[in-house]
């Protein structure tokens, strides 16, 4: 099985192009920077991958990514090695998407903290609910 799932950050604007002939296809190629869970001092913090959507994902990037936006990125790996002028073989791998999604966080202003709890929990989208009314008149209490 060869799949992969990343969330991070575009690290710049996506590049797009398009292929010739009969029917053009997008191509949308960008770097996806993911932070690592465990740092060690004087390592990297992040991991930086080459990604390539195509039709309608490409598309998808095209309009509503740009650099720094977030992204849920679920693909394949594929190595991308080749020969150079000089007759060294450059391996590399790039991933291929096969599903895209936003990931952007909410700001800290669309969240509300839990007061009764009193542990300071954040709860993304509480205003989305109701108060529940008095349920003393109800037949199945």
């Amino acid at each position: 099985m060869n799949k992969i799932i990343l969330l991070g950050n575009l690290t710049r604007d996506p590049e797009i192009r398009y292929t010739q002939g009969e029917k053009p296809l997008t191509v949308a190629r960008f770097d996806l920077a993911v932070n690592r869970k465990y740092v060690k001092e004087g390592e990297d913090s992040a991991d930086f991958f080459h990604c390539v959507a195509f039709g309608k994902q490409a598309e998808f990037v095209e309009k509503y990514f740009k650099k720094a936006s977030r992204m849920l990125l679920v693909g394949h790996v594929q190595n991308n090695n080749y020969t150079n002028k000089n007759g060294e073989k450059v391996y590399s791998i790039q991933i291929l998407c096969d599903e895209l999604e936003f990931a952007e966080r909410k700001s800290s202003s669309d969240r509300t903290t839990d007061q009764n709890s009193g542990t300071g929990q954040n709860l993304a989208g509480a205003e989305d609910f109701s108060s529940i009314p008095d349920d003393s008149g109800l037949p199945f209490i």
